[in-house]
């Protein structure tokens, strides 16, 4: 029997490959070879017979961007007028009415559009947090919809199986239709990490555990959990240290501060990575760095929702593993990766002065420092013999005219669009001249809003609230 010869895709005559490698490096008008799911070579001129070329000049090659933290079935609740200029807790609160509503159907569509726009600006490996079980739909496979919407369209996924253990009746924050038993919770993850859960290096599917928070666990379950996840050599992930709030509720109920909770039950390590860390203290940013743990930063949603600033240009100084998460759709209001590279640069410079954070870092953050703080250590740079997951941006747009001085800061600090040209995951192009190849955008669109109308009309309908209406502000 003929074995079947891997395709080879060349990129040519780049005209800037910026490989993100140790180095830095950049080679000027070079060939990028893809054989199969790997490259095979970055050289001045390949001449190897291949099946498909794609033209290079004018364009910018990077390493896919990795997306740290998310909450996909978000896409669906964006720009609801009752919540545009609520807290977190608020905004948490009325929102979860209309999560209620989501179905089999709702997760798949979500899930399709927050990958589909991820892939469009960029990223090619993403994780999520879904934690909402809603007890009147059949939410037992909620995750293995979403396994099915990253195969159809082709994105590198890791999941996490987020949990909400507590509820109102335990004096916790979520209400108690929403909540899971502690046993249902870990043996779904057991499930999931058994089905879909790939150590091996070019891996498409990875699993995570994520109990969503201390507002709706308990540190007993964080224990557990923590022994789950290592009994299978799974990552951990939580939200830690976002709000004020959280710290607020941490001392009265536990009588310390969010991150001490967290070193008391062994929940650090190179295991282990937290979203936001935005009221953190000195101390604890280097216990962060001691320890590997890393940590996923989310400056559009921190902004969104005014939970504050976290002290990214420290965590550098001090050698945490810092990546970014562009945080759920309806925080954040949209799954633009460079974007959120862009806004967290402005940020932190607007805080911290013009020097206390360079593109190259925030490049960084979103390509090498996600794919440590994954585990992925076949993605975030272009290197013979890691995962073609490469990105081609067409520099010769009216954007960027003016700034080749240097194109790797151009894609951060200028641009009208931040649609990308290519995207190819795992040797596959999945964007192709800035459109998805693999399923229809028009179809995702009609989708989602259809189903983020029919959730809307339930949600109003069974509690009286009209989400469509702000709240008065009162002067």
């Amino acid at each position: 029997m003929n074995k079947i010869k891997p395709k080879k895709t060349l990129l040519k005559k780049c005209s800037w490959i910026a490989t993100m490698n140790p180095d830095g490096m950049i080679y000027n008008n070079y060939d990028l070879l893809i054989e199969g799911n790997m490259i095979k070579s970055i050289q001045k001129d390949c001449r190897e017979k291949v099946d498909e070329i794609i033209e290079g000049s004018g364009k910018l090659v990077i390493p896919g961007l990795v997306n740290t933290h998310h909450h996909l079935f978000q896409s669906l609740t964006r720009c609801v007028p009752r919540v545009e200029n609520a807290g977190l807790l608020e905004w948490v609160m009325n929102l979860c009415e209309i999560w209620r509503e989501l179905t089999p159907e709702a997760i798949y569509t979500s899930t399709l559009l927050g990958l589909g726009e991820l892939m469009l600006t960029g990223c090619t490996t993403t994780t999520d947090m879904l934690y909402m079980y809603p007890k009147n739909t059949d939410s037992s496979h909620f995750i293995d919809q979403q396994f099915k919407a990253a195969g159809d369209i082709g994105m590198r996924f890791m999941p996490c199986r987020g949990s909400l253990s507590c509820g109102v009746s335990d004096g916790a924050i979520p209400p108690d239709d929403i909540v899971q038993d502690e046993e249902t919770i870990l043996e779904d993850c057991e499930r999931l990490i058994e089905k879909y859960h790939d150590p091996s290096p070019f891996a498409m599917t990875r699993m995570a555990i994520a109990p969503s928070s201390f507002f709706c666990t308990t540190p007993r379950f964080m224990k557990r959990s923590a022994r789950s996840a290592r009994k299978y050599g799974v990552r951990l992930h939580t939200h830690l240290a976002e709000t004020s709030d959280e710290e607020e509720f941490c001392r009265e109920k536990h009588g310390v501060r969010p991150f001490e909770l967290m070193e008391s039950i062994d929940w650090l390590g190179e295991d282990v990575w937290f979203a936001h860390c935005v009221h953190l203290n000195g101390r604890e940013i280097r216990k962060m760095a001691e320890t590997g743990t890393g940590m996923s930063h989310c400056p559009s949603s921190n902004m969104r929702l005014g939970s504050g600033i976290a002290p990214i240009p420290e965590m550098l100084n001090d050698g945490v593993n810092v990546s970014l998460g562009v945080d759920g759709a309806a925080s954040n209001d949209t799954s633009d990766m460079i974007g959120e590279m862009r806004t967290g640069l402005l940020l932190h410079r607007v805080n911290t002065g013009p020097d206390s954070l360079d593109t190259r870092e925030i490049i960084r953050m979103a390509t090498t420092g996600g794919a440590k703080v994954l585990g992925f250590d076949s993605v975030g740079s272009l290197e013979p013999g890691k995962a073609a997951d490469v990105v081609m941006i067409n520099m010769n747009q009216l954007p960027y005219a003016g700034a080749l001085h240097d194109p790797l800061a151009a894609i951060v600090l200028c641009g009208a669009s931040h649609i990308v040209d290519t995207t190819i995951i795992n040797g596959e192009v999945t964007v192709r001249q800035g459109k998805l190849t693999k399923i229809c955008e028009e179809d995702i669109v009609k989708n989602a809003n259809r189903i983020a109308g029919e959730m809307m009309e339930r949600a109003i309908k069974r509690t009286g609230i009209n989400f469509l209406e702000k709240p008065m502000l009162i002067a």
